[in-house]
């Protein structure tokens, strides 16, 4: 058993680590070919908090372990929000005041309503992982194509474009850039395929559920990177890039990341993901969306006692999922 717990910590060591290892690759080599500094922050940066959540649900699926790609995936947007965001604004306060950004959270709660309406038979067909991996491709195409034009027009004026244009990596050579692509990619995919492997091992020899596990360990450890970038932002005084990589990174895991599920593995799923967990997670969007526009203001101000009350709400279900789960 010690043996598992090992592989699992050195395996979710390795998702992180070789995701921005990825990120740096693929940013740099883009940017030596050509590509805009702002087309890269808005795909390639923005995308490589959610590779560890990539991965673990596509090694999920094809392991058939579907359950588990769902948990990390719902898992990682309570943990994105509660516990992420509500440290990060206990860290310090954030005032937010991207138009991006009020235009995707209300997304966010729709697309979050959407996927809990394709899993509410407990059932997740391969149309319905379709449906939402085109949906991530058209809205990131109307990220850019907005993106674009602000740029042509030369009103780049929204603070979450500037910050994430601001902080691609820097560019190396050529080569190292190959290399660390090549690299993050190859350990992105093993490291996801031990951290599955092992954490199934785990949840069987405790009877805990494939779901449980993937909401937990799974969706905790692979948060890592939106935590690391989420108060690097804020320290740099980076209040929207530090939103927008929560309010981001929910929106793949929504439809980017859940779809693998249902593409690679279809078919019933845990009925508690329907009953519990999904409508935690619409809970837990909705009352972030609440504190948001709770002032005719034009920007969002989260401040220290509203990333408290985040934070109770992810240790009051972390404490829920505990209760629940028998340990044999």
């Amino acid at each position: 058993m010690l043996e598992h717990v090992g592989i699992l910590l050195i395996a979710l060591t390795v998702l992180v680590w070789s995701a921005d290892k990825f990120v740096l690759g693929a940013s740099s080599l883009a940017r030596n070919i050509g590509v805009s500094p702002m087309i890269i922050g808005l795909t390639i940066v923005a995308m490589g908090s959610s590779a560890p959540e990539m991965m673990v649900a596509a090694a999920a699926s094809l392991q058939g372990s579907p359950d588990t790609a769902i948990g990390n995936a719902v898992g990682s947007n309570i943990t994105n929000i509660a516990l992420v965001l509500g440290l990060s604004v206990l860290i310090k306060p954030l005032i937010v005041s991207s138009s991006t950004i009020k235009q995707e959270l209300p997304l966010l709660l729709i697309f979050s309503l959407v996927a809990y309406w394709m899993i509410s038979d407990n059932f997740f067909s391969f149309t319905e992982g379709i449906i939402l991996m085109v949906s991530f491709f058209g809205f990131i195409s109307i990220l850019l194509i907005k993106a674009i034009r602000q740029r042509k027009a030369s009103k780049v004026d929204d603070p979450l474009i500037i910050e994430a244009e601001q902080d691609i990596p820097d560019a190396t050579t050529t080569s190292k850039s190959i290399f660390w692509l090549i690299t993050g990619i190859i350990l992105l995919v093993l490291s996801a395929h031990f951290l599955v492997d092992s954490s199934i091992f785990i949840a069987k020899a405790y009877g805990i559920s494939d779901l449980v596990i993937g909401l937990t360990i799974i969706a905790i450890g692979t948060s890592l990177p939106e935590l690391a970038a989420s108060i690097a932002s804020i320290l740099k005084k980076e209040d929207d890039l530090a939103m927008g990589n929560i309010v981001g990174s929910n929106l793949f895991n929504i439809l980017a990341v859940l779809p693998f599920a249902g593409i690679i593995a279809p078919g019933p799923i845990n009925p508690e993901a329907s009953i519990r967990d999904i409508p935690i997670m619409l809970a837990i969007t909705g009352l972030l969306f609440l504190l948001c526009f709770s002032r005719k203001a034009g920007c969002f101000r989260l401040t220290r006692i509203k990333g408290a009350l985040l934070l109770v709400c992810f240790f009051g279900y972390q404490a829920l999922l505990f209760s629940q789960t028998t340990i044999n």
